[in-house]
């Protein structure tokens, strides 16, 4: 047993050399160990350090582990990416389910070791704790010898381009389909609740790996549209408080899963319409808002991992939803757009095969800014999308601020309506918002108790500026991100 820990210990060290990781705070330890299909993923748990992972986001370590002719083997090792509960201090296997084995636990390395309870006492493999040890060391030495294959890999490429072409020929046939559908094992998933329907998906309410999570369920035959979300997602740097949190993506049977953050408070449309909120928390909702879009439409490079930057295209508030904390994230970008910024052009990317109709018929009707409800758009230009985007933003600024209750002192809080509702109704066409927004430029009307003097011309100027007929005399996201952010927290009357 000692000799089988100096073991473990020693490859941890010699991983952590190899692969140098930022500085962590004291936090939970666990155990990593992560196989090719799935380290991007589980390295959202925490900062890796060799064979350590140090939790940024919970206090639990997991462990997966598949039974195979008697024994234990560990096939994913490390933190818990999403809030979990995990009371044991060590590792109690749950029910065994077709041959694996899940468990949480809330001690350091608690996840090297399996304690096994009544529920899988039939499926007890008999093995050691040293045997665990021994097979975690295997999976640390094989990552290394991955590593050293891929730096060889990474200088031939450099050395000999031709070679590498003939190496990526060689890979096997339909790998990417086979990765973008089984990332994750969907085993554990849990269905408890229909939260909302889509026109592609709908979304429930459910359990996985332990803890509650929004489940965005696509039939098969949307398959598409679930690669088209998924792929978003999983582009560099995604990981921001403002646009919701995603913990994989997978096949269920015959349908499609993305498996998302739950924000517990819903869609914005949802809780503005049963909540009013008072000056701080409305203003908490608008810069979270902005903050969100203003990263998704940022270009940075950090670390040598650059973040492209994506127009949502579909933006309302039923694709914003609201957090417990009372902020708000980004969510469905089964409509986006991917640009990048060569020489300062910005070009479309992800959508090759959509026509220009197509292009110019996304997102919700009435939030959509006049010149793309006209199909002016330039496709040469990825600019339109990110000042659509913008235009948008000032509607559902508008939507979040007539519902604040500290604007209204001297009259009743308007019951929430949608942009253009009082106009047009709750389902207007595009002839009536061509006429409406287009050709008479009307926009929301500002309620009359806002008082130019105060708070409101501040806010009445902002959304002016986010809605201006000139697209480019919007404000981009981050200006207004940077206005909602010098408005005062206490409300001057």
């Amino acid at each position: 047993m000692q000799l089988s820990l100096i073991v473990f210990v020693v490859s941890i060290d010699l991983l952590s050399t190899c692969i140098p990781a930022p500085p962590v705070t004291a936090e939970r330890k666990c155990a990593f160990l992560a196989s090719a299909r799935n380290t991007e993923k589980a390295q959202r748990g925490g900062n890796v350090s060799g064979g350590v992972q140090h939790c940024a986001r919970t206090n639990c370590c997991m462990g997966f582990f598949q039974l195979e002719h008697g024994q234990a083997r560990a096939d994913l090792l490390g933190c818990s990416a999403v809030a979990s509960s995990c009371p044991e201090s060590s590792c109690r296997a749950a029910k065994p389910v077709k041959n694996y084995v899940e468990c949480l636990c809330s001690s350091d390395f608690c996840n090297l070791n399996i304690t096994w309870n009544d529920q899988a006492n039939h499926s007890q493999p008999s093995h050691t704790s040293d045997q665990l040890i021994v097979i975690c060391f295997t999976g640390f030495a094989g990552a290394l010898t991955m590593l050293t294959v891929l730096t060889v890999l990474m200088v031939l490429c450099l050395i000999n381009p031709e070679k590498w072409k003939l190496f990526k020929d060689c890979r096997p046939p339909h790998a990417c389909d086979i990765q973008k559908e089984a990332d994750i094992d969907l085993l554990s998933i849990e269905l408890q609740k229909v939260v909302s329907r889509g026109h592609f998906a709908c979304v429930w309410q459910g359990f996985f790996q332990g803890s509650l999570v929004a489940l965005k369920v696509f039939p098969a035959i949307q398959r598409q549209e679930f690669i088209k979300e998924k792929d978003i997602y999983l582009l560099p740097s995604m990981m921001h408080s403002g646009i919701v949190q995603f913990l994989g993506g997978g096949r269920m049977n015959k349908d499609f899963v993305l498996i998302l953050e739950l924000a517990t408070q819903g869609s914005l449309n949802k809780f503005i319409s049963i909540n009013v909120c008072n000056w701080a928390a409305t203003l908490k909702l608008a810069q979270t808002l902005s903050q969100g879009l203003a990263y998704l439409h940022s270009d940075s490079d950090k670390n040598g991992v650059r973040k492209p930057v994506i127009a949502h295209c579909d933006l309302s508030s039923g694709n914003v939803l609201v957090k417990a904390d009372g902020t708000c994230a980004l969510c469905d970008f089964g409509c986006s757009v991917v640009l990048q910024h060569p020489r300062n052009q910005h070009v479309l990317q992800g959508h090759p095969n959509a026509t220009e109709q197509d292009r110019n018929q996304m997102g919700t009707l009435c939030y959509m800014s006049p010149e793309i409800l006209e199909g002016c758009v330039n496709l040469n230009s990825g600019q339109c999308l990110l000042q659509g985007d913008v235009y948008s933003l000032g509607l559902l600024l508008w939507e979040l601020l007539v519902r604040c209750s500290d604007l209204c002192k001297d009259s009743a809080v308007p019951t929430h309506m949608l942009p253009y509702e009082a106009e047009l109704g709750t389902s207007p066409s595009l002839e009536e918002l061509l006429g409406l927004v287009l050709e008479q430029r009307t926009r929301p009307t500002f309620p009359p108790h806002w008082d130019p003097q105060h708070q409101g011309f501040c806010l009445q100027e902002l959304l002016e500026d986010c809605w201006d007929h000139d697209p480019d005399a919007r404000l981009t996201a981050q200006c207004a991100a940077d206005r909602l952010a010098s408005l005062p927290l206490n409300l001057v009357q």
